[in-house]
């Protein structure tokens, strides 16, 4: 994973909204993102998701309802996220949750598109949360 880039700027507020379940995080340049658990969470930074190597991610399924249970800083260039299905492998650094808010729309499509060529469902399964 890429070390923090000096042209990032810092985060100056991180809220997390549990009723919409969005984090929302405002940074030094006046830019907000709003990234929702889901998100977050089918395209989290971990090797569980990621793989080791181009080709080897996992898709999430059925995370649609998914939630951050705990936020931890990770010394000063990023975050630790828990999620409600157990998941808190992912470190989240600045500069990739800035990125993620530039292109948002497009993983976002990107993800879906995976979805329906899998038939997979963003629901969760019963039993599964």
């Amino acid at each position: 994973m890429a070390g923090l880039s000096r042209n990032v700027p810092q985060p100056t507020e991180l809220k997390l909204h549990q009723k919409s379940r969005v984090l929302e995080i405002s940074f030094a340049d006046g830019r907000t993102v709003r990234l929702p658990c889901e998100f977050l969470r089918v395209y989290s930074p971990s090797a569980e998701v990621r793989g080791h190597g181009p080709g080897q991610e996992v898709l999430q399924t059925g995370k649609k309802n998914v939630e951050i249970t705990k936020i931890e800083p990770v010394g000063s260039y990023a975050v630790q996220l828990t999620f409600s299905d157990g998941h808190d492998t992912g470190i989240y650094s600045w500069d990739l949750l800035y990125d993620y808010g530039v292109r948002q729309e497009e993983m976002w499509r990107h993800y879906l598109k995976r979805m329906e060529a899998a038939g997979a469902s963003r629901e969760p399964v019963s039993g599964k949360r």
